[in-house]
């Protein structure tokens, strides 16, 4: 299939889910018969996504990129979320040899003195073992939401990722953190504690704090930082091509 053909095939799929409740989205995708691989942070959002998931037993990997600098509340929800839906996410850590090469070259907290050194890290960290945990997917579903941040704001159901060469698709993406949490708490989800405590974005525990009143979603991630664009790399790239939502 060609590029072209995917990014069509994108802006069909990314028109279709669009009239489809969030069951009927992943149940829908689950039914292509293609490897689909959700990609879970277990924060509040993909914990939505994991029970769908769950309760409806639907043929989809669930996978988390277990950095090994991860809240502990974080790695304990990992396994709360499989016992209650009785399923398994896969652990994808990065390598020791990254790891190493990374510390030599930086410093193992090397990412608070430039932006360079912070997308280093979450190149080995992250974006290594996404590859990984994608290898011979077609089909990526993510949590991405357009109310989590300006840079977020036209996030569509459907893409062609360019980098990855394969359909990503954001069922949540029309989800407000209001309907988000009514799921939650209508259908007793288990999440991280850590958003209690105002958190409401949580990635590695050295690179996010809790927000101040007002502040957006995600200006707890990389708060050092005065792009107010920042992002880890998983979800924004050079080559990126967006289908924009219908």
């Amino acid at each position: 299939m060609t590029v072209v053909n995917i990014i069509e095939e994108a802006e069909t799929l990314n028109a279709k889910l669009a009239t489809l409740s969030l069951a009927e989205r992943l149940s829908f995708v689950a039914g292509l018969d293609v490897r689909v691989v959700f990609t879970t942070s277990l924060g509040i959002e993909d914990q939505v996504i994991t029970a769908e998931i769950g309760n409806h037993r639907l043929p989809i990997d669930v996978v988390t990129l277990q950095t090994g600098r991860l809240f502990p509340e974080t790695l304990a929800l990992i396994d709360e979320t499989e016992s209650q839906y009785d399923l398994h996410i896969t652990r994808y850590e990065p390598e020791q040899a990254d790891i190493d090469a990374y510390a030599a070259k930086y410093g193992m907290n090397g990412f608070y003195e430039s932006v360079e050194a912070r997308h280093a890290c979450c190149g080995v960290r992250k974006l290594k073992p996404l590859a990984r945990a994608l290898a011979g997917a077609t089909i990526w579903i993510t949590g991405l939401r357009r109310g989590q941040s300006a840079n977020r704001a036209e996030t569509p159901f459907a893409e062609y990722d360019a980098e990855r060469h394969l359909l990503k698709i954001n069922p949540l993406a029309d989800w407000d953190i209001e309907t988000i949490k009514s799921y939650v708490a209508d259908n007793s989800v288990p999440v991280n504690p850590l958003h209690a405590r105002g958190y409401p974005s949580i990635g590695c525990e050295p690179c996010t704090r809790a927000i101040k009143p007002g502040e957006p979603e995600r200006a707890g991630r990389w708060w050092w930082e005065q792009d107010e664009k920042r992002e880890c790399g998983l979800h924004v790239g050079e080559e990126a091509t967006a289908v924009a939502a219908r």
